[in-house]
């Protein structure tokens, strides 16, 4: 069972919004503070892509295939989970966090955990595959130790 005590980081991230909290109290009563706030502007695919999907040739006489647009909005999105990962690498690093704990929805959490650096990945005590970016501080608390408990 992994407990969320003082000094533990949780960083809560969605792919476009990252919160970086410390727990201040011990885990019995936690008190998650934020300490940063990382946010990138990633507007829907619609508006940022402005290409009509390209065409091929096949292999048969005058046929064509229609090839997929490229997802701007969900590459923005593994970019900043790449950000993320180099971000918590220079914390790291620095020795300002000690024990970390990640929560991030399913799809970023395996982006972040593939470019996190060895010396990050030494550290996390625990990950959550839950987006919370927007719940209140009060939830993400419970929930983070609910879900520690539960390790």
């Amino acid at each position: 069972m992994t407990k969320l005590t003082k000094g533990t980081w949780v960083v809560i991230a969605d792919g476009e919004k990252a919160l970086f909290l410390e727990n201040m109290m011990d885990d019995q009563d936690p008190n998650l503070v934020v300490r940063r706030v990382d946010e990138q502007e990633n507007p829907a695919d619609s508006e940022q892509g402005t290409d009509s999907p390209g065409r091929m040739a096949d292999t048969g006489p005058g046929q064509r295939s229609a090839l997929d647009e490229t997802d701007w909005h969900e590459l923005a999105k593994m970019r900043f989970a790449d950000d993320l990962a180099d971000r918590l690498y220079k914390m790291v690093h620095k020795g300002r966090i000690e024990r970390l704990v990640i929560a991030a929805a399913p799809r970023i959490l395996g982006e972040i955990r593939h470019a996190l650096h060895k010396e990050v990945a030494a550290v996390i005590v625990g990950e959550i595959d839950k987006t919370l970016t927007n719940h209140p501080r009060d939830e993400i608390e419970k929930i983070v130790s609910d879900e520690l408990a539960k390790a």
